[in-house]
C-alpha cells in the first residue's frame, strides 16, 4: 500500500512541476518575464492550468500526509540511539580483534579488556590507587 501511494506521490510531483512550468509568468517576482499585457483585476480569471495546479498541489499534500502517517504507524517507536546501544552490547569483547587489522603501531583494544586496567574507574570519594614508580 505504501509503495502505491509513494508512486502516486512521485507522479503528482512531476505533474505539479510540469503544470507550474507551463503557466505564464506574471512578471512580478524578479521584474522579468510576462509583462502587463493581460487584464489586471484583483481576482483574475482562473484558467485551467491554475485549477490543475491547485488540484495537483492538494493531492500532493494529501499523499505527503498519508505517507507520513503510514511511516509512523510502521515504526517500532524506538530511537536510533537506543537501537545502536543495544546492538553494541550484543557482541562480546572477546570476539573483537585486539589490533587494528594491519595498521602498524596501533592498538585498538577495547576499554576494560586490558588486564592491568580496572574494569570501572574508582569513585570520587575513594583514594587513587598507588602506583609503582
Amino acid at each position: 500500500m505504501e509503495n502505491v501511494i509513494l508512486t502516486i506521490h512521485l507522479i503528482l510531483a512531476l505533474l505539479l512541476i510540469g503544470v507550474v512550468l507551463l503557466q505564464r509568468s506574471e512578471g512580478g517576482g524578479l521584474g522579468i518575464g510576462g509583462g502587463g499585457g493581460g487584464t489586471m483585476s484583483a481576482r483574475g480569471a482562473a484558467t485551467a492550468l491554475t485549477k490543475l495546479t491547485w488540484l495537483f498541489a492538494t493531492a500532493f499534500i494529501i499523499t505527503s500526509i498519508t505517507l507520513t502517517i503510514l511511516a509512523t504507524n510502521g515504526g517500532d517507536g524506538g530511537s536510533v540511539v537506543d537501537s545502536a546501544a543495544t546492538e553494541g552490547t550484543d557482541t562480546p569483547a572477546t570476539d573483537l580483534p585486539a589490533t587494528g587489522g594491519g595498521l602498524a603501531g596501533t592498538d585498538l583494544t577495547l576499554p576494560g579488556t586490558a588486564t592491568d586496567a580496572p574494569a570501572t574507574p574508582p569513585r570520587a570519594d575513594e583514594p587513587a590507587p598507588a602506583t609503582n614508580d
